[in-house]
């Protein structure tokens, strides 16, 4: 249970990390824009590689199939909502909604006596840190205060951390369909959150160079994912 404290919070700090870097002094539109952009590639990478690809190697693919129609929906609808009251925080949700099962996975890893994944965890950091770097920025044009900025990628943090905690407390009964499911769900939030707002405000933000730092933030996340 130590162990899976300790390393939900380490992955989970990106989160802080990103959201302090971006908080830290005004952001170039441009530069936001490419940070987007990398992470969008990293994020591209973690759903092929870490989440839809180890899925289907522990449950084949109809429970990564249902987990990413479930993932999608309840990202669909969740950021609508948002929306519908004004808030500009996208990124922010889609941190929450892939950070929460991510880290489930990671706990449950943790409980079933496997070594921890360096490439999971270095997906998650790569990916994390322009997401709340932008994400930050984001909000703070929105809130127009620091400080309930951080307030809310601190709760966000905390709780991807706690469902790290969760998914060590669970691993006796998760069968290999439930944490394919999981991936799903984690992957399928992602892959509307890209195409919905990421990708579109960092090409927005960017221009044509989005497509070059997408790829480069996808082969630096590929080779951290392969090479561990």
């Amino acid at each position: 249970m130590v162990a899976a404290i300790g390393w939900g919070a380490l992955a989970a700090s990106s989160l802080v990390i990103g959201a302090a870097v971006g908080l830290a002094r005004p952001w170039p539109q441009k530069l936001v824009g490419l940070v987007l952009g990398f992470g969008a590639g990293a994020l591209i990478s973690a759903v092929s590689f870490e989440l839809v690809q180890e899925g289907v190697r522990e449950a084949r693919g109809l429970p990564v199939a249902i987990g990413l129609a479930v993932g999608a929906l309840t990202y669909f609808f969740a950021a609508g909502r948002v929306a519908s009251m004004g808030g500009g925080g996208a990124l922010a949700l889609g941190a929450f909604l892939d950070g929460i099962p991510e880290q489930m996975v990671l706990g449950i890893g943790l409980a079933s006596g496997e070594p921890v994944s360096a490439g999971l965890l270095a997906a998650i950091f790569v990916s994390n840190l322009p997401e709340a770097i932008g994400g930050a920025t984001d909000m703070k044009r929105q809130m127009h205060s620091d400080k309930r900025v951080m307030l809310n990628w601190l709760w966000i943090a905390g709780f991807c951390a706690f469902a790290t905690v969760v998914g060590y407390g669970i691993a006796d009964i998760a069968s290999n369909e439930l944490r394919a499911g999981i991936n799903g769900f984690a992957a399928g939030a992602l892959i509307v959150m890209l195409v919905d707002s990421m990708i579109p405000e960092a090409t927005e933000q960017a221009g044509r160079t989005t497509g070059l730092v997408t790829t480069f933030g996808f082969a630096v996340a590929a080779g951290l994912s392969f090479g561990t």
